[in-house]
């Protein structure tokens, strides 16, 4: 089935009603690990806090990336990380440099 053509502004609502349902979903699953996201999938929560920064920056919005963190999280970071993240193995953290790489261009920590 070929995609119906779609206006641009029903193309971001629908786009705007995902993301808020991908964070929505994220936020109910705080079980599932960023180093397990970011292994997996090549993203995680704090790759939509980067995104979601940067796409307020080029509109001129004043969100930083904490801010930005906190809307994706629904609480602020070190809150959410005291309640959730858990200590990662050896062998996620070398996949995690590895998937960090290939999404970033560098490696963790490397700007």
């Amino acid at each position: 089935m070929a995609v119906p053509p779609i206006d641009e502004r029903t193309r971001i609502e629908l786009e705007a009603a995902a993301f808020r349902t991908l964070v929505e979903h994220l936020r109910k699953r705080s079980d599932v690990q960023n180093i397990d996201l970011m292994n997996l999938a090549g993203f995680c929560r704090n790759c939509l806090a980067k995104w979601y920064a940067a796409a307020a920056q080029e509109k001129g919005l004043p969100i930083d990336y904490e801010t930005a963190r906190e809307i994706v999280y629904g609480m602020p970071y070190e809150e959410w990380k005291a309640r959730h993240q858990t200590e990662a193995s050896p062998e996620k953290q070398k996949l995690f440099e590895k998937a960090y790489e290939a999404t970033h261009g560098h490696p963790p920590g490397a700007h």
